[in-house]
């Protein structure tokens, strides 16, 4: 578990308003610190499952941090507004902002939902912090709304304090941030803050003050830079296997200047989530808005490149079978977007296996731990519940998500199981000498 060597009990009372992944987190961990919390969603079957510490979803670490601190008591759950409002002096609003249904745009109808159904009951001074990721100025409509609503009128203060949470590392991300951005309108609501997160700061976490536009962009900008590195190795890895280079050798290389750094620098299958891909769609969107073109034009190829990964591996899935899948049985080792999650939210390796099936393919998937939800999303695939299921008689194996269960695989044994010893690795992170040396065929991309 990841603790603080230095936590000390704080007596603030907060509120979170949302529990999905990001407020669920943060609520733990805000427990963690010290504070006494009050998680609240209008999703009344969610609440009951978090009151027993159940987690909706996976991740490392949380679920034993949520059930510690709802068995003491400091962390409880509601489905009222009224008492979320009367409950503390800071509340965090941690909904989520997902892409909208009908353009590239976030859809902020949660953030205006808990906005609506908070502000009514706002009734002596407080500060209101919000955490979601949303478009440039929404944190001064939502300053306006809360004067409009709230009954204690100027005296309910706005602040904009992002998240920078890694599915796999949420709690680890929270606990031990790399920085934290408050953004403000008066010192009080810094000075708050800055209580918040004593603990934090007290370890030399970074604190950076900021005005509400900029804290709005952090997240959105720091997003659309890993997309772009990602994207950027990617399209070098097409010249690499242009050229018979190795993108994998190359990217080691270009690590070692510390203006790039090796990080992120990844060639493969590309990224996917809830996070990266939404959000640059976003900032395209509002850059578009605010008549940045030049940022929409790099936005849009970034995005076009890491879609363009997705039917790369197909193609070369095709390939290796000699330009026909049709009747192939392919395991499909990975289903969720990352490793250490079960989230398939625009998973590269739920679609790639889609669209192999749809060529033809007898695709069965096996994940760790996404998949109840692969096959609720994907219910005509077949899915097994191991490596070794998944890749019976299989004539082709594609590496899909960089599990660890997956990179310790022994090539050998998992040879006596397969009908063709065919490799394709959709994430450049097998050791392709001994694939090779066990009698696979193995691909990775941009590698020869």
């Amino acid at each position: 578990m990841t603790v603080l060597a230095s936590i000390r009990p704080v007596t603030s009372r907060l509120t979170v308003l949302g529990t999905g992944y990001l407020g669920v987190t943060h609520a733990a961990c805000m427990a963690e610190l010290g504070h006494e919390v009050l998680g609240m969603d209008v999703d009344a079957g969610k609440v009951a499952r978090l009151r027993e510490a159940a987690l909706p979803f996976y991740e490392p670490e949380l679920e034993p941090l949520l059930r510690k601190h709802v068995e003491s008591g400091r962390l409880r759950f509601t489905t009222s507004y009224a008492e979320a409002a009367d409950f503390g002096d800071v509340h965090f609003l941690c909904v989520g902002t997902p892409q909208r249904v009908d353009g590239l745009a976030a859809d902020l109808s949660q953030v205006e939902a808990v906005v609506e159904g908070l502000g009514p009951h706002l009734r002596r001074p407080c500060l209101v912090v919000g955490k979601s990721t949303v478009p440039v100025g929404t944190a001064a409509c939502v300053a306006a709304r809360l004067a409009e609503l709230a009954p204690a009128g100027p005296e309910v203060e706005l602040a904009w304090n992002p998240e920078f949470l890694r599915e796999g590392f949420a709690v680890e991300d929270t606990l031990r941030p790399d920085r934290i951005v408050l953004g403000v309108t008066t010192g009080h609501a810094e000075v708050v803050l800055r209580e918040v997160y004593s603990s934090l700061i007290a370890d030399g976490v970074p604190v950076v003050v900021t005005d509400l536009p900029t804290a709005e962009l952090v997240k959105v900008s720091a997003n659309a830079f890993l997309a772009t590195k990602i994207s950027f190795i990617n399209a070098v890895s097409d010249v690499c296997e242009a050229s018979g280079a190795d993108v994998t050798r190359l990217a080691d290389a270009m690590g070692y200047d510390v203006r790039i750094g090796r990080r992120f620098l990844n060639a493969g299958l590309g990224f996917g989530g809830g996070c990266l891909p939404k959000d640059i769609r976003a900032f395209m969107a509002r850059a578009g808005e605010l008549g940045a073109g030049q940022v929409l034009s790099l936005l849009q190829e970034v995005d076009a490149i890491n879609v363009r990964r997705r039917q790369r591996v197909v193609e070369l899935a095709r390939e290796l079978k000699g330009g026909d899948l049709l009747g192939c049985r392919v395991a499909v080792l990975g289903a969720a977007f990352k490793p250490d999650s079960d989230d398939i939210r625009d998973s590269p390796a739920l679609e790639v296996a889609g669209q192999i099936q749809l060529q033809g393919a007898q695709v069965c998937v096996y994940d760790p731990k996404a998949m109840a939800n692969a096959r609720r999303l994907f219910p005509t695939l077949d899915y097994a519940e191991s490596v070794a299921q998944a890749c019976q008689g299989a004539h082709l194996v594609l590496h899909l998500t960089e599990w660890s269960e997956f990179r310790e695989i022994d090539p050998v044994a998992l040879g006596a199981m397969v009908d063709r010893r065919v490799l394709l690795d959709g994430r450049n992170c097998l050791d392709a000498d001994a694939w090779r040396a066990a009698g696979w065929t193995y691909r990775g991309l941009g590698r020869p």
